[in-house]
């Protein structure tokens, strides 16, 4: 038996199925307003799933009946515009499960993960573990693969490096402005083919670095730059047993070591280190 309504307005619950819904209650404990639908559901394009993918199928919004066409103002930086939506969301999202997408991810803000970063069905991994090593296949060498970490040191700086053009001026990268200190940079100079009188006449605005030939010839030779950034805050050194005690507070930093296993290495090595000074003293 089916009923056609133009309208229905339910004041306790609606329910579409068999089962009882925990969620919503059941006689004394119902929630008036609430409702359960075992499914499957299909909303919005009718036709759109020929077979039900889950529970909930969401489809395009196709009704043209609909007098507002539906668009999510903004755009992000990459991809194709995708409104209409299929799925408008407003407010946080809880998702109890794996998120299978055969498109892209498209993020608006940060992407944050307490676990690996994994792309190309596993030959990349960005992780947190043992000093953010950075692992991919070999270019080079078939069969084997590649792994970097990340260089450490008492400061917060950036580095540049390039060939140095025939007229001896480097020009540093625009965004170096307002980001690093002109008067804190360290510059190597490295000649290539023969032996040149290279020197830093001068570095100018901040923003160029004017190399010579002492001995008045041509220049051919590649340059490293290392600039200290204007927020170097960093306190290398400081008193406490976790990195909770730091002084500066721990706003933007993430800490690999806090794993026991991570842990456990970098305790053992200190300790060894230790106790060498001690044997050598």
């Amino acid at each position: 038996m089916s009923f056609n309504l133009d309208d229905a307005n339910v004041g306790g619950q609606l329910k579409c199925g068999t089962g009882i819904f925990p969620a919503i209650g059941e006689g004394a404990t119902r929630v008036n307003g609430s409702g359960g639908l075992e499914g499957p559901v299909v909303i919005g394009k009718p036709a759109q799933f020929p077979v039900p993918f889950g529970t909930v199928n969401i489809g395009p919004l196709t009704n043209s009946e609909n007098k507002i066409p539906p668009f999510i103002p903004g755009a992000l930086c990459y991809g194709p515009v995708s409104n209409p939506f299929s799925l408008a969301v407003s407010g946080p999202t809880a998702l109890l499960g794996n998120v299978e997408t055969n498109a892209d991810v498209i993020v608006g803000r940060h992407l944050a993960a307490q676990g690996d970063v994994i792309s190309n069905c596993g030959r990349h991994v960005l992780s947190l573990k043992k000093d953010l090593p950075f692992d991919m296949p070999h270019p080079n060498k078939k069969g084997w693969r590649l792994r970097h970490v990340c260089i450490e040191g008492p400061e917060i700086a950036v580095y540049c490096r390039g060939k140095v053009p025939a007229d001896g001026i480097i020009h540093l990268p625009t965004f170096w402005d307002g980001l690093v200190n002109p008067e804190d940079m360290s510059i190597s100079l490295t000649p290539i083919g023969s032996w040149q009188e290279l020197y830093v006449e001068k570095v100018m605005w901040g923003r160029q670095v004017i190399v010579k030939n002492n001995a008045g010839g041509n220049i051919n030779a590649d340059y490293y730059i290392v600039a200290r950034r204007l927020d170097d805050d960093l306190i290398v050194e400081y008193e406490g047993k976790s990195h909770e005690d730091y002084p500066g507070g721990n706003e933007g930093y993430s800490f690999n070591f806090e794993h026991d296993y991570v842990e456990g290495l970098i305790r053992d090595m200190v300790n060894e280190k230790v106790e060498q000074i001690e044997e050598e003293n």
